[in-house]
C-alpha cells in the first residue's frame, strides 16, 4: 500500500504485477538465501496473491530474475515506470509481518 510521504527502503530486486495470481515458485527454489516469501510450504501461500523479496536480506545475486517464467522480477533500478509502486508493496509486506 502506498503511503504519502513514505519512501520504500532500497531493494535489490522487486517482484511486480506479472506475479499476481501466478505465484510460480521457480524464484523461491533458486534463491540461495531464502528471501522470497511466502514459500509453498508456508501458511501465507494460500492467501497471498503474489511473492515478495525481503528488502533487508536479499544479497543481490539476480537468480530470481533469471528464474521467473513471467518476467515479474526486476532489479530495483530497472522496474518499469508503471510498476514502480511495487517497490513499496514488497517493502510493506515485510514490514507488516
Amino acid at each position: 500500500m502506498d503511503r504519502p510521504g513514505r519512501k520504500a527502503p532500497p531493494l535489490a530486486y522487486v517482484i511486480t504485477e506479472p506475479c499476481i495470481n501466478t505465484k510460480n515458485a521457480a524464484c523461491v527454489e533458486v534463491c540461495p538465501v531464502d528471501v522470497i516469501h511466502p514459500r509453498p510450504d508456508e501458511p501465507e501461500w494460500e492467501t497471498a496473491t503474489m511473492l515478495y523479496v525481503d528488502p533487508v536480506s536479499c544479497v543481490d545475486c539476480g537468480a530470481c530474475e533469471d528464474a521467473c517464467p513471467v518476467s515479474a522480477v526486476f532489479a530495483d533500478d530497472d522496474v518499469p515506470e508503471q510498476w514502480q509502486h511495487f517497490i513499496q508493496v514488497n517493502a510493506d509486506w515485510y514490514s507488516n509481518r
